[in-house]
C-alpha cells in the first residue's frame, strides 16, 4: 500500500521558528519560543481587542459595557484611516505612516512606519502606571 502525499504550505511563523530552532545554540532558546506560542500562530505578547478593552477598563476605571463600544468604534476609525493610506499623528502613540500597500486576494498588506519621540514614549509609560480615574468614580 502506497502512502499518498499532499502538498502543504508552511506559514512564515512556522518557517521562522524552524530556522530559529535549527540555528539555536541550546535548547532553552527553542523552549522559550514554544512557550510563547499560543497554538494559533499567535504569540503571547500579542495585544488582542479583548486585552485592549480590559486595559482601558483598568486604566480608566469605567465599566466594560461603556468602554467596549468606544474601543470598537476607535479601532474602526483607525482601521479605515490606515486603509485610506492617511498619516496619523496620535501622541503619545506616535506618528504612523503607510509606506507601502499591496492588495491581496484575502485582504490588504500595509507596510507602516511608526515614529515616536522619546518624550512621547516616556509619557506613555507614565500614563500606563497612573489610572485616569479612581476605582468607583463616576464620569
Amino acid at each position: 500500500m502506497t502512502k499518498a502525499t499532499t502538498t502543504r504550505t508552511r506559514s512564515t511563523t512556522a518557517v521562522r521558528k524552524a530556522t530559529t530552532a535549527r540555528n539555536a545554540p541550546d535548547a532553552s532558546v527553542t523552549e522559550g519560543a514554544e512557550q510563547a506560542d499560543t497554538g494559533a500562530g499567535e504569540t503571547a505578547d500579542e495585544l488582542r481587542k479583548s486585552d485592549l478593552i480590559e486595559k482601558v477598563v483598568a486604566a480608566s476605571g469605567e465599566k466594560k459595557k461603556h468602554v467596549k463600544p468606544v474601543v470598537e468604534a476607535m479601532l474602526a476609525v483607525l482601521g479605515q484611516t490606515v486603509s485610506e493610506g492617511r498619516t496619523m499623528n496620535l501622541q503619545p502613540f506616535g506618528k504612523l505612516m503607510v509606506t507601502n500597500r499591496k492588495d491581496k486576494e484575502n485582504g490588504e498588506v500595509l507596510i507602516t512606519r511608526i515614529r515616536r519621540s522619546q518624550q512621547a514614549a516616556d509619557q506613555a509609560a507614565e500614563e500606563v502606571k497612573t489610572p485616569l480615574a479612581e476605582p468607583g468614580e463616576e464620569s
